[in-house]
């Protein structure tokens, strides 16, 4: 029944879109010759941030088969009762006022653009001098950021995912954390650390932790031969302190905007502290598990005002529109850092994100409804039209010595657990603001088959086995030189909605 009802609320969504030139027959073909394997159809239209060899000025643009639209060329030609007011916005060299326009400017200017762009419109289409200074070829622009990027918050929002990465560290019986499950303690007070031991000589750490039974531990057994401050090494949890996983909140992380990258930019193998030889002190060297992650996320539009949250019924009018993401990871620094804060060094030196920012309009056609969440969420995450998208999603590593790349992993958006929507909310409840050209991040997209993991250390198993790519090349890790690349389109009926390539290069540590 619940199902029923989504597909119902789906049905009425793309409705009241009907107006909308892309759902009117009048306005199915295009003037411009548009492959139907290309990712840029008429139908989807995304907004990226371009310059060329002869302009270096950076300029807002729509990708539309191979070629750009220059929408500072046309910006005249947006005359609708939003826009007219506003066309100043794509003189700018990011899309962050455009974002900040809001929902209505959006979908103003997606109408327009796909009637301009129509083969029946005769504005841009008989007009050669305009034609001529409005399209620029993809293959011959530099592609930049989307946006300044003020702040970039990193979910967790797989469960497959949170599944695989805690069999390998707890065991199967304790997979996921007690956040993200369904949590009986039958003791009344708070929980903690039951057994700590702080080892000398080194920055110690919480080497011995369990959660026993049915009471709620606390601190009994602490042991302190060093003077520096305690990091978490390992964490046991017992079967019976947590019977079910059942998830609970959609966990996140805030991350570092600034190396946030466009795709096709090199990523320095990182250097740092880690703890190969758990009998031994930590050491500082390069990254040998260098992996990544296959993500997608979300840009903010409007914002919030500080204190005030986005209520989860309204959080569609404040999501942009979407781009791929890899979010490159050092696991064996993470795996020493990580406890007690979260992802740090292991994780900041370098995001790659793909350049065409696709409009959740384009998107909406490939919405179903999302995974049953059991236990219902709490009230704040709660919407009836909770669905998600059929996004097809690969990921491709070709090493220096390899002619051709190799598919490591085929998965799909759909996977995920918890919806945009519920991560905007989440993030805001407690009145956080975000700004417009804010990004927030899916976390590592992994489906139910190995196939379809989403990272080095699911398809290795913590480096047990190798990936292979084919001619006798092998990873378990990634290498200098090796080259990724994410994909990824919705598959309409003889077109595409895509993003567009998500690439960087593994340089060697300095």
């Amino acid at each position: 029944m619940a199902a029923v009802n989504i597909w119902k609320k789906l049905l009425t969504l793309l409705l009241t879109l009907e107006s909308i030139p892309e759902n009117n027959c009048n306005f199915k073909m295009s003037f411009v010759k548009i492959d139907e394997k290309s990712d840029f159809s008429y139908h989807n239209l995304p907004y990226g941030v371009f310059s060329t060899p002869d302009n270096p000025r950076h300029r807002i643009g729509v990708a539309i088969g191979d070629q750009i639209l220059d929408l500072s060329v046309i910006k005249s030609l947006f005359r609708g009762p939003v826009l007219s007011n506003h066309q100043d916005v794509f003189d700018q060299p990011t899309l962050n006022a455009f974002m900040g326009l809001g929902y209505e400017a959006w979908r103003e200017t997606r109408r327009s653009l796909q009637q301009l762009l129509s083969a029946n419109e005769t504005t841009l289409r008989d007009d050669v001098s305009l034609r001529s200074r409005a399209f620029f070829h993809q293959s011959s622009a530099m592609m930049h950021l989307p946006s300044e990027i003020g702040d970039y918050t990193d979910f967790y929002s797989s469960r497959d995912h949170a599944t695989n990465v805690g069999i390998m560290f707890r065991g199967k019986e304790n997979a996921l954390m007690p956040n993200c499950q369904s949590v009986s303690l039958l003791s009344n007070t708070a929980p903690s650390f039951q057994s700590v031991s702080l080892l000398s000589n080194t920055a110690p750490s919480f080497q011995s932790v369990s959660l026993l039974s049915n009471t709620a531990p606390s601190f009994q057994s602490v042991s302190l031969q060093s003077n520096t401050a305690p990091s978490f090494q390992s964490v046991s949890l017992q079967s019976n302190t947590v019977p079910s996983f059942q998830l609970r909140l959609p966990v996140g992380y805030h991350g570092r905007a600034s190396s946030i990258v466009v795709s096709g930019t090199p990523i320095r193998r990182p250097s740092g502290q880690m703890r190969p030889d758990q009998s031994k002190p930590p050491v500082f060297g390069q990254s040998k598990q260098l992996d990544i992650e296959l993500e997608m996320a979300f840009f903010v539009g409007g914002g919030n005002r500080l204190g005030e949250p986005i209520p989860i019924e309204r959080a569609h009018q404040h999501i942009f529109g979407m781009v791929l993401m890899n979010d490159w990871s050092a696991r064996d620094i993470q795996a020493w850092e990580y406890v007690p804060l979260g992802p740090f060094l292991g994780k900041n030196f370098g995001t790659t994100i793909s350049p065409w920012v696709v409009p959740m309009e384009a998107l909406l056609p490939f919405a179903e409804p999302n995974t049953v969440q059991d236990p219902k969420p709490l009230p704040y995450l709660c919407h009836d039209d909770a669905f998600t998208f059929n996004i097809n999603l690969f990921v491709s590593v070709k090493g220096e010595a390899m002619k051709e790349a190799a598919t490591i992993c085929k998965s799909n958006f759909k996977y995920m657990y918890w919806t945009m929507k519920q991560q905007l909310a989440h993030h805001t409840v407690n009145g956080c603001n975000v700004r417009p050209g804010d990004l927030l991040a899916s976390g590592t997209i992994s489906g139910p088959d190995p196939d379809s993991f989403g990272s080095m250390l699911e398809l290795s198993w913590k480096g047990s086995k190798t990936v292979d790519l084919g001619g006798g090349e092998t990873r378990t890790f990634l290498k200098d030189g090796d080259e990724v690349t994410l994909t990824g389109y919705c598959e309409g009926n003889g077109y595409r909605v895509g993003f567009g390539p998500c690439a960087g290069t593994i340089l060697p540590a300095l």
